[in-house]
């Protein structure tokens, strides 16, 4: 049986190729996504994503996610949740029930500490020491410009989709600021009849056009995953350009239900993929005016972790 999982930026290789190993003895898609999430959450090396996260602007490491399993429908998310060691495990748990599906702040963090969740101190030294070196310079105060939400699409051998991100968003970001990483059919979409998609970027872009929707949508209506993406985000681009004079960064990942995986990006954007037939391997995808030509990585891409 046919099965796939992709995921943005290189630091998802790792959990990828631990999500590989199950999915070739009929694994879930549901459990390939917890595996690569949280194996990028729990690593300190990666500044965007859960534990050492980069902080707001008050110094605090908040912390967004959202989960979407596409053979139910089921959506669970979290937004500006505090000290929980797993944004996307608690976002899946709230997909759990008929209603509180989408939990934010103080209360997605009380229900993470009722639920038994492991809540954990997450702005660490380094994290905290970057955060200090940038308060210091405050005409320099902008969004993170390296890699920045864990987004993954999976599907299984039973042909069941999921989708979940997790993310720590924008560094110095205002309290309570949430990007489109936990917002259904922008940050994440799957529907098993279909296919799955999720996004990342700046999430003030991603949102104008609910892109992770959108591209599930055209592939319903036909278009092979490649296609889909790469020609939504560049059109999208250019339509950000024509009504507001720019567009920032976005990319998106897709797959369908028959396996088959798209890439579409406005920047140098860089993903992992696996599966029956290819091991987990790092890519690279570029624009085009029309779409975007994708590569393996290379030592010459460490400026696109």
């Amino acid at each position: 049986m046919k099965w796939t999982v992709i995921a943005t930026w290189k630091m998802a290789a790792e959990g990828v190729k631990l999500a590989e190993t199950a999915l070739r003895e009929a694994g879930t898609a549901e459990a390939a996504l917890t595996t690569v999430i949280t194996d990028v959450e729990n690593d300190p090396r990666f500044h965007s994503v859960g534990y050492s996260g980069l902080p707001n602007q008050a110094g605090v490491v908040q912390l967004d996610g959202g989960y979407m399993d596409g053979g139910t429908l089921s959506v669970g998310a979290v937004g500006c949740v505090e000290n929980v060691a797993s944004a996307f495990t608690l976002a899946k748990q709230c997909a759990d029930y008929q209603f509180n599906n989408f939990l934010v702040g103080e209360g997605a963090r009380q229900y993470a500490i009722q639920s038994g969740l492991e809540m954990k101190k997450l702005l660490t030294p380094e994290a905290q020491m970057i955060y200090e070196q940038r308060k210091a310079q405050p005409e320099s105060l902008s969004s993170y410009k390296g890699h920045d939400t864990v987004g993954v699409c999976c599907l299984d051998s039973r042909g069941m989709l999921a989708s979940g991100t997790s993310t720590s968003g924008l560094f110095m970001k205002m309290p309570g600021r949430v990007g489109d990483s936990p917002i259904c059919g922008s940050g994440f979409y799957a529907d098993s009849d279909i296919g799955a998609a999720a996004a990342t970027g700046v999430g003030e872009e991603i949102m104008k056009g609910c892109l992770s929707y959108e591209v599930v949508r055209r592939m319903q209506q036909g278009q092979e995953p490649q296609e889909a993406a790469s020609t939504l985000v560049a059109e999208f681009t250019q339509k950000l350009i024509r009504k507001r004079g720019q567009a920032e960064a976005i990319s998106l990942i897709c797959v369908d239900k028959d396996g088959r995986w798209g890439v579409g990006t406005n920047i140098k954007f860089a993903f992992v993929v696996s599966d029956q037939n290819h091991s987990a391997k790092v890519y690279v995808a570029e624009p085009t005016t029309d779409g975007c030509v994708i590569r393996p990585w290379n030592v010459a891409d460490q400026d696109v972790d």
